[in-house]
């Protein structure tokens, strides 16, 4: 006997038109939720892609800060007060006459400052005076000061005692009254050169002297540290016969140009 199958039974009928509707509509939930997106309008990469849009803004502007030109600082006028300026990390007090180069006239951090005073009192030179072809400067009336970093050098005192005495001659020789002269061999680094100190306190005054100049009879680098800036002063090696009056100007010069 061949069996057939039953026809389809309502309760069967009703049981796929559930199924069917069950594959086509989501849950209550899913629906509400759906619903809610619709009427948002909104994505889930929107929040991402506002966050990445934010970061190119904040890149850009950043760049053209950094990038955009800008109008160099106006010098401070010659007859301004002191400026404060600093030199890797050491305060300095000077005034604006006594700097040489217009563009380091302002207060702030420098990398070097480039100063001249007159000798011996020690005051910025008047700017009103200019060199002419017919009455130049006189160098041998001038003190030179240099303010720059020394975080690359050694000290002076380390040199005389590390670097110095495998240049120099054997014997020392005398100088002007207080002052001994030791002199650098000819085949050095240092040749024409002489290392001028106070017989009794080097470290109060020691200067390396050339033996020949263009206007007098050479020029003496004296160098004091002070944190980690150093000081070089230029003077002319004619000045050490009155050594102990460069010594005590160049003491009341430095306390000026760093109180305390």
């Amino acid at each position: 006997m061949a069996w057939h199958n039953p026809p389809d039974s309502p309760a069967r009928a009703r049981k796929e038109k559930a199924l069917a509707s069950l594959a086509q509509h989501s849950s209550p939930a899913a629906q509400r939720a759906s619903q809610r997106r619709r009427r948002s309008g909104h994505s889930p990469l929107l929040a991402p892609l506002v966050v990445f849009g934010a970061v190119v803004v904040l890149a850009g502007i950043y760049v053209a800060y950094v990038l955009w030109p800008r109008w160099p600082d106006v010098p401070v006028a010659l007859d301004a007060p002191s400026l404060p300026i600093v030199i890797s990390g050491t305060a300095f007090n000077i005034e604006p006459a006594a700097i040489r180069m217009s563009v380091q006239r302002r207060p702030g951090v420098h990398e070097r400052v480039d100063l001249s005073y007159l000798w011996p009192s020690l005051v910025p030179p008047d700017p009103a005076i200019k060199p002419t072809v017919g009455a130049p400067i006189d160098p041998n009336e001038r003190l030179f000061v240099t303010i720059a970093s020394g975080e690359a050098t050694l000290p002076l005192m380390e040199r005389v005692q590390t670097i110095y005495p495998r240049y120099l001659v054997a014997e020392p020789t005398a100088g002007p009254p207080g002052l001994t002269f030791r002199g650098f061999r000819n085949d050095t680094p240092y040749d024409g050169d002489d290392l001028v100190f106070e017989s009794n306190a080097p470290e109060h005054f020691l200067a390396r002297c050339s033996r020949k100049g263009v206007t007098n009879s050479g020029v003496c680098l004296l160098e004091r540290r002070i944190g980690n800036a150093d000081i070089a002063l230029r003077f002319p090696r004619d000045w050490l016969t009155e050594w102990q009056k460069v010594a005590s100007n160049i003491d009341r010069l430095i306390a000026r140009l760093h109180p305390g």
